[in-house]
């Protein structure tokens, strides 16, 4: 199975990495993180997608069944501007592993909540599976969208075996004690003065106050 996670990873922070290692300790598959490109209508979220790209090398190394997908980065490049959508890559994941190999979406209880935001958003379930990272309280079964809700009814599994036996269209529960904190809280405490270092892999951190990014003192 090809799992992917993207995310802007702006920065990427200890939850994301616990996120990861969870799915793909339970799935016993290797875990693509891939990184959005820059917006093309305004300016990048805090780094511009090479820093970003830089600080995930630096977060994975030594991690196995972690790595990297740059295929928005490079679709970005080729077509400047040209919004990078989620479907689209579905689109271009599953003509490379054919119809019938199954295909995955990890992301958290709050991206799957906001999915019917998403371009073409009923698409997704017909490309790929989606495993939802969630906590107590995570509100998929108190605060998920209407339409969406009734679009996901018969997609739930409660097994990780179903994601295996088809090529898309379930949605699976990763369960686990997922670290407090999101990347917007680190960058405000970044640009606060508060303490942040231990919310990131140690590297990370160092590249961060050695480029001076989201408000951080470059170290002299």
């Amino acid at each position: 199975m090809r799992l992917i996670y993207g995310g802007t990873f702006d920065p990427v922070h200890d939850g994301h990495l616990a996120i990861a290692r969870c799915a793909r300790d339970a799935l016993q598959v290797p875990v693509w993180l891939m990184p959005a490109a820059d917006p093309p209508h305004r300016p990048p979220p805090g780094a511009d997608a090479a820093q970003r790209t830089r600080m995930l090398e630096l977060a994975l190394e030594g991690e196995p069944g972690l790595a990297i997908d740059r295929r928005e980065l490079r679709r970005a490049a080729v077509h400047p501007g040209v919004p990078s959508w989620t479907v689209e890559t579905l689109r271009e994941l599953r003509g490379e592993c054919g119809g019938e190999a199954p295909l995955a979406l990890l992301m958290g209880a709050d991206s799957l909540r906001g999915l019917t935001g998403w371009h073409a958003w009923e698409q997704v379930l017909a490309l790929a599976h989606i495993v939802v990272a969630e906590r107590p309280g995570s509100g998929l079964d108190t605060a998920m969208p209407a339409v969406l809700a009734d679009a996901l009814r018969t997609a739930w599994s409660d097994s990780s075996a179903a994601l295996l036996a088809q090529p898309a269209g379930r949605v699976w529960r990763l369960r686990q004690p997922l670290h407090e904190g999101s990347a917007t809280a680190v960058r405000q405490s970044i640009a606060s003065g508060g303490p942040w270092r231990g919310l990131l892999p140690a590297a990370v951190a160092d590249y961060i106050q050695a480029h001076g990014l989201y408000g951080a003192g470059r170290e002299a």
